[in-house]
């Protein structure tokens, strides 16, 4: 019985060698990502685009940004919003909450029932 199994013994190796190799290209294998869905459910559309002059993005009733040479901008409606460029920067936190200024001439902030601040650049 022993004669037998050492014989039989390159061959077993060589069919479990033949096995991993089959099965390599299947285990190494990146899963397809997940596909783009909104929270309804529904497919989600070209959103966006990017190219040399800069980025445009555009969620339906969500999230709008650009941003070029000239400066970025950004808002999710109901909520947060801004804007950057070269002359400063301005962003709140609502339509109604806090926000503030701030550019070569000085810096400028509002609480809502608080009051507001303007800072001249020194």
């Amino acid at each position: 019985m022993i004669v037998k199994l050492t014989k039989l013994t390159p061959i077993l190796f060589a069919g479990a060698a033949a096995a991993a190799i089959a099965a390599a290209p299947v285990a190494g294998a990146q899963p397809a990502p997940p596909p783009c869905l909104n929270a309804d459910g529904t497919p989600c559309a070209g959103l966006g685009y990017v190219d040399g002059g800069g980025a445009d993005v555009n969620i339906p009733n969500g999230p709008v940004g650009t941003a070029d040479g000239g400066g970025a901008g950004g808002v999710i409606p109901g909520g947060p919003g801004g804007s950057a460029g070269w002359d400063g920067a301005q962003g709140s936190l609502a339509p109604n909450g806090p926000g503030g200024a701030a550019g070569p001439g000085g810096a400028s902030g509002c609480l809502p029932n608080i009051g507001c601040i303007n800072i001249p650049a020194p």
